[in-house]
């Protein structure tokens, strides 16, 4: 496997504008005879379906839905990055990549990060005039609030439906390519395969959701924006379609699987109540600006936190790291709450809670403000967990949210498969080992707006591509081993469910232990017992699980067992690169790697690279390739936030 990353040469400032130029164009008139497939309608798929219909391209757009808008960028809540120094804080360009590298614990690219930050600016200006409504100022303006991992004010937002308003324009822009006829869109579609014709991506098979069908569609490039793979670990803030399939599916056609370890742990989320919880509830990180996180100095204090005086509290974060405070990363923010709840000095009925606490801030602004900023928020918690957080504080722990793991893409986003593109949380590209907050959807909307548009053409002004149709034999191979593969997932069914498993018992499994040997905290004994226990869970899947229906037809448990029946082959790649990452690093502290005040521990001289995992075949280990990342304009550092 190649991993070149085609990064432009010359200053890191010049490089997106010397690459855009350099790169090969295709006219207007020569448009309209190339089709492209576009995988998920999420910001990442929606705003780039729309972009390159607007530029003339044939697109075909695809997605589990009955609509675009239930895509899981809805449920985003805290806002967008952008480096407009709105606030004269001292932000710039320069700043949102170096917080965004530092973020990261150095693990990423740094053209691409920087290119991330130059392009920042423009989504704000796309997103406005799209009518997204983002708040303003008292005279106007748009407004600015902070977030984890940075001491300016960058992120624009909609109060806490930030994805849902940004998804909402992404989605005006694709109904009108749809209107126009430049775009075709297939709803109730999933991917269940990529169709790769002499070593390039032409196009997919997917399974028609609504009767069972199986159905192959050919184009001249391929865009996977299918989003993260966390509900590998059952529990997640994921909608629960969430899934690894489609970037699985490519992994085993011959694209590189970047990262896969590197999971981040969200800190504020509404902790577990009991057995029969299907996912978790994210409370944005926008609320730790002005909610302090605290729990009580004594072990196994059960009192009342309104019985507990201020003397008897610890506001750890605060107390840790006074410069960043409550707004230190994800990543630290999280290990400090397992911490804590470690040391027996956990809250609520588990004991595996913080308190996020907004008397001051109500005391200090009074409770219209506090409402105005985060009123939706805190009707969510209200009516999830029955407790008013502007009479006491909410509890928080970490869950798992977004993975920063993904395809491995170059500087044009397309992966070791020709013609196979992978934007947004489906690559690995931007965040290295731990993403800040507000990042997603800038990287999401960039890679979708203003990158893969020029990348698509390059790659098509650069490439002879011969005709391919869909009865090509490869489309029907392909095709014909989906329908095994769903066959084989059906054959224990008609002897009835007697003496079977459910797919999600075997699921709750599979995030039990990846949480216990591959979440937060990770150790090579317990990597090594999870890489052990996964052929036990791989053959009581096929051998024991029960999937009622038939395939034909609308089946819910078929596409929730062919989802597992991916978890259960990918976590191999997880483990095994944790694994292989004998060091600490973003939200991942392997315990034989930390301080002695227990903060993770890098070690650059062996692992200042990216990991990419090649598929090598059932039943065989995957081959460990390496990027070296290069720093030619900032400095790794141990990162600290005091």
């Amino acid at each position: 496997m190649e991993l070149n990353p085609n990064v432009p040469s010359g200053p890191l400032a010049d490089k997106w504008d010397t690459h855009r130029f350099a790169c090969k164009l295709v006219n207007p008139a020569n448009r309209r005879k190339f089709r492209i497939i576009v995988v998920g309608t999420g910001l990442a798929g929606a705003s780039a379906a729309a972009t390159l219909a607007e530029l003339g391209y044939k697109v075909d757009a695809f997605c589990l839905h009955d609509s675009p808008r239930r895509a899981h960028s809805i449920a985003a809540q805290g806002g967008i990055n952008a480096a407009k120094n709105y606030q004269n804080d001292g932000d710039s360009v320069f700043r949102l990549f170096y917080d965004t590298i530092k973020g990261g614990d150095f693990r990423a690219r740094e053209a691409n990060v920087y290119r991330l930050a130059q392009v920042s600016t423009n989504i704000i200006d796309q997103c406005v005039a799209q009518g997204v409504p983002f708040a303003r100022e008292y005279g106007g303006s748009l407004a600015n609030r902070s977030f984890g991992g940075a001491q300016v004010s960058r992120t624009f937002y909609a109060r806490g439906q930030t994805g849902q308003q940004l998804l909402l324009g992404a989605y005006s822009a694709l109904s009108r390519q749809i209107g126009k006829g430049g775009v075709t869109m297939y709803n109730r579609r999933e991917m269940m395969d990529v169709v790769v014709v002499n070593g390039r991506a032409r196009g997919i098979v997917v399974r028609n959701m609504i009767n069972g069908a199986i159905e192959t569609y050919a184009a001249d490039a391929v865009l996977l924006c299918t989003g993260g793979y966390g509900n590998a670990y059952f529990l997640s803030t994921n909608a629960m379609a969430s899934n690894v399939t489609a970037a699985w599916r490519a992994c085993k056609r011959g694209a590189g699987f970047a990262n896969p370890s590197f999971v981040q742990i969200h800190p504020t989320c509404i902790p577990v109540h009991g057995d029969y919880q299907s996912k978790l509830t994210l409370m944005s990180e926008s609320l730790r600006n002005d909610g302090r996180v605290w729990v009580p100095k004594k072990q196994g204090d059960t009192r009342h936190p309104s019985q507990i005086p201020e003397d008897e509290r610890d506001y750890y974060l605060e107390n840790k790291y006074p410069s960043f405070g409550n707004l230190v990363p994800r990543d630290v923010a999280s290990r400090n709450a397992k911490e804590q709840c470690d040391a027996g000095k956990g809250v609520g009925s588990t004991r595996l809670a913080v308190y996020l606490d907004f008397a001051d801030a109500i005391k200090r602004d009074g409770e219209e403000v506090i409402l105005r900023k985060y009123g939706n928020l805190f009707q969510m918690y209200e009516k999830i967990t029955d407790s008013d957080p502007m009479k006491e504080p909410m509890m928080i722990y970490p869950a798992v949210h977004y993975t920063m793991g993904g395809l491995w893409v170059d500087y044009n986003l397309m992966t070791t498969i020709p013609g196979l593109f992978a934007l947004g949380e489906c690559n690995f590209s931007d965040h290295g080992a731990n993403r800040l907050g507000a990042s997603a959807l800038m990287q999401g909307l960039a890679d979708g707006y203003f990158i893969i548009n020029t990348s698509v053409a390059h790659y098509f002004g650069s490439t002879a591509l011969e005709k391919v149709d869909t009865g090509h034999e490869a489309f029907t191979k392909t095709a014909a081993e989906v329908s095994n593969r769903i066959d084989r997932m059906l054959k224990n069914s008609s002897g009835g469910p007697e003496g079977k498993v459910t797919v999600d018992e075997v699921h709750k499994q599979l995030g039990k232990l990846l949480w216990d040997n591959c979440g937060m905290a990770r150790n090579k004994e317990g990597l090594e017992h999870a890489l052990a226990q996964l052929p036990h869970l791989r053959q009581t899947f096929w051998e024991r699980v029960y999937v009622p229906g038939a395939g034909r037809d609308i089946n819910q448990s078929l596409e929730r067992a062919g989802r597992v029946a991916d978890f259960l082959e990918f976590a191999e790649f997880m483990i095994r690169d944790a694994l292989a990452r004998e060091e600490s690093c973003g939200c991942h502290l392997r315990e034989e790697s930390q301080t002695d005040e227990h903060e993770a521990l890098r070690d650059d001289t062996n692992y200042s690279h990216v990991s990419v995992w090649e598929y090598t075949g059932d039943d065989q280990p995957p081959a460990l390739h390496k990027e070296p990342l290069q720093f030619e304009n900032v400095t790794p550092t141990q990162r600290s936030y005091k």
